[in-house]
């Protein structure tokens, strides 16, 4: 049987009864901790603004709900069917519309690439409030669909403010996707899952990249061959533009914004849905803004290591996504091979983030299994016991060797410097792992919205600077770049180690805590919206 078998489904009152849990033995201290952790719990108890969830539970109060193994199996298929396919392939669009320019750019369009991130940066913190406080499904639709358009809109500019102007709103629009699909995630799927599920749909980056050279090029070679009245360049925006509204259309219809009104579920279906994810500790979604959420996001040293994070490793990211079909010219390609060769980048970003989501899951270990063999090697004699993962050594390893192969390998030798370029594509794993946990490891729904904007604003702001490190006096061998960008893999290294010791000390204080005399347990703690700091009883992956 499941976690979830013979579970009650009861609701709390606003009177929360409590449960008292088994008590062993344990020092004074251990129960003042307790005592204390409890007072935090029930200050922010309030039965009447519980998570989404408990409309469902207490519709359901008093049934018992069984759940086999085969049941749950059948239900995690039926999910994946109807939610991964429209997360894979909006997501893989989301790429592919942002490097769109990059095509561009080699097709007789050049502007300044950080104007999108501004965008994106100005929007993020309200698009995620938004996402909290509107239907999930209906406003993520909403922005899929104005993008496409908006991308449409840069195949009719005539000067550099209108592209500047249009980039702007692209980059506002396409702030909603990646926190809404971590939502999206959280919501549906247990812990064990989740991170096999981010790879999964951030994997389509990869895919979005393959089929974008492919398109491209075909539309590059095509428009030479049989000239149209629109350059080729307005035609890559139109196509992707156009296609990425229609599936913001199919998204709007087919993707429920939660549990509760998921058609393509049975009513006891929802039920059994709801239940599964129970063990998560943070239910299917609460609209009210929670200040005492928010504060506790802005002071947690988790959620700052986050930020720290996304910063630094989004640095090397600007100033190659954009302009990577450049970086293959400058091997000494063509521009229409250039198109092409940016498409085995795709498939190496494809495989190591799916091997790392599989595997981190499988060995409950995403954050050491995203980082590379080598920095776990020098930093286990100084923090253990540190498990060792033979399958993470790819990820920075494999990207700071590309890195090495790029700019210190003879201008001539341009196949090996393409391979450099195609190694590098590795080096998303740790960012995709820590957007994984963010979905994972951060309770209370406004809590999360919130951390999820400040790790993206982050993001953004490495993105913006990233382009400015690689300057053209540097050309070709951008020496000073090389050293940015290797410094900041070894210090994003660093932050994980950080954050995986600081998520290990939280689960042994929590686990002190619950052993205690003094602990009790609030009845349907699970969908009161507690985050996960004043929770005894939730569990941070590691």
């Amino acid at each position: 049987m499941s976690e979830a078998e013979h579970t009650p489904t009861t609701a709390p009152s606003p009177d929360v009864d409590i449960e008292k849990s088994a008590a062993g033995d344990s020092s004074e201290g251990a129960a003042s901790a307790a005592a204390a952790d409890v007072s935090s719990v029930h200050k922010h108890v309030d039965g009447r603004d519980p998570d989404e969830a408990l409309q469902l539970v207490a519709a359901h109060q008093g049934e018992v709900v069984v759940l086999t193994p085969e049941d749950e199996r059948g239900l995690l298929r039926k999910i994946d069917r109807h939610m991964m396919p429209l997360l894979c392939v909006v997501y893989g669009l989301n790429y592919l519309d942002k490097t769109t320019l990059s095509y561009a750019s080699v097709m007789g369009i050049r502007w300044i690439a950080s104007m999108f991130y501004f965008g994106y940066l100005f929007w993020e913190w309200p698009t995620s409030r938004l996402l909290q406080r509107l239907p999930l499904a209906k406003y993520s639709a909403f922005n899929v669909i104005m993008w496409g358009l908006t991308l449409c809109c840069l195949a009719a500019v005539k000067d550099f403010a209108g592209a500047m102007t249009v980039r702007f709103f692209l980059g506002a629009f396409e702030a909603a996707v990646s926190p809404g699909f971590a939502l999206f995630t959280s919501q549906w799927y247990t812990k064990k899952e989740q991170g096999t599920r981010v790879g999964w749909w951030f994997s389509f980056n990869g895919w979005g990249q393959i089929v974008g050279g492919f398109v491209a090029y075909g539309i590059a070679v095509g428009t030479a061959a049989h000239p149209i009245l629109i350059k080729s360049w307005q035609l890559v925006f139109l196509v992707t533009g156009f296609f990425t509204a229609f599936m913001g259309a199919l998204f709007l219809y087919a993707m429920p914004d939660s549990q509760l009104n998921a058609r393509f579920l049975t009513p006891q279906e929802r039920v059994m849905a709801v239940e599964r994810i129970r063990i998560n500790q943070q239910g299917v979604g609460n609209k009210h803004f929670k200040w005492y959420q928010f504060k506790e996001a802005l002071t947690d040293p988790m959620i700052w290591a986050f930020v720290l994070y996304s910063v630094i490793s989004s640095i090397p990211n600007g100033g190659m996504s954009n302009y990577f079909s450049q970086l293959i010219v400058s091997f000494g390609f063509s521009e229409n091979e250039s198109l092409l060769l940016g498409a085995p980048g795709g498939a190496v970003q494809v495989i190591t983030l799916l091997v790392a989501g599989h595997f981190g899951d499988r060995f409950k270990n995403r954050i050491v299994s995203s980082r590379s063999l080598a920095l776990v090697l020098a930093f286990s004699k100084l923090i253990s016991p540190l498990p060792l993962q033979l399958f993470g050594a790819a990820g920075v390893l494999l990207a700071v060797i590309g890195l090495f192969l790029i700019f210190c390998l003879p201008l001539s030798n341009s196949g090996g410097r393409l391979a450099g370029y195609y190694l590098y594509q590795s080096s998303s794993t740790g960012f995709v792992a820590l957007l994984g946990l963010i979905s994972t490891n951060v309770a209370g729904w406004t809590k999360k919205t919130t951390s999820a904007a400040m790790y993206l604003i982050a993001y953004c702001v490495g993105n913006i600077i990233g382009p400015q490190v690689f300057q053209s006096t540097d050309a070709p061998r951008y020496r000073n770049a090389n050293i940015v960008i290797l410094v900041c893999m070894c210090l994003a290294f660093a932050i994980l180690v950080f954050i995986h010791v600081w998520c290990r000390r939280q689960n042994e204080t929590k686990a002190s805590v619950r052993a205690s005399p003094g602990y009790a347990k609030v009845d349907g703690q699970e969908f009161l919206d507690l985050t996960d700091r004043e929770n005894p009883e939730f569990i941070y992956s590691l």
